[in-house]
């Protein structure tokens, strides 16, 4: 192992997480932290890892925007004939990780996963730049292409295709919800004794809360 990597640490002194200051309810506790990573400025602050499996048990793992949350879960969009797709048509569970290094804090999420409604698709579709809606259709996102200008081709084609008439969301493309059943909150402590609490769905809408060894 070359030491150069291996001796890259940081201590973590920020904060702490304690029982006593945890909300009974997960999604509660995300709202406080979504808020305290909101005023701290962190740049796209909305990226998380969503990692997939196929019904093999294969995994991948891949950045993409948290675009809302609820009671109910957390949703992101994307090309449903991607490979995340494909996943989630053959095993529709995920984990998501937030990592908000400035504030040396971690958020894991367990769940199941369903598409949203085509009304929510359709309103999260509308309000994307034109440009970006025409990229889902130019884009047969996962599949293999020739080159980049195949690519730019085909986006200038329907740019000139569309023109100034309205452009329907793709078929294809839409969101999915992530409805938790485990969220875990890491918060960075000193001498790599981090806080972890576990929230583990039980009878809805009871939340087993545990703390967990770092």
């Amino acid at each position: 192992m070359s030491n150069s990597i291996a001796d890259i640490r940081k201590d973590y002194k920020m904060k702490a997480l304690l029982e006593v200051d945890i909300a009974p309810d997960p999604i509660t506790q995300f709202s406080t932290w979504w808020s305290e990573a909101i005023e701290s400025g962190i740049d796209e602050v909305n990226a998380m890892t969503l990692a997939t499996s196929t019904i093999n048990g294969i995994p991948s793992a891949r950045i993409v925007l948290l675009k809302g949350y609820s009671s109910e879960g957390f949703v992101f969009f994307t090309n449903y004939k991607s490979q995340k797709g494909n996943d989630l048509a053959e095993n529709p569970k995920a984990s998501l990780l937030f990592f908000w290094k400035e504030l040396e804090r971690q958020v894991r999420i367990d769940g199941n996963v369903r598409k949203v409604s085509l009304e929510e698709s359709d309103v999260y579709f509308n309000s994307r730049p034109r440009e970006s809606r025409i990229g889902a259709w130019a884009s047969n996102q996962s599949q293999t292409i020739n080159n980049r200008s195949e690519l730019e081709e085909t986006f200038s084609r329907l740019k000139q295709q569309f023109g100034d008439s309205d452009i329907k969301r793709p078929g294809q493309w839409g969101g999915y919800i992530v409805e938790p059943v485990r969220m875990e909150f890491w918060q960075g402590r000193s001498n790599r004794l981090h806080d972890r609490i576990l929230y583990t769905r039980q009878s809805p809408p009871s939340w087993k809360i545990e703390r967990l060894s770092p």
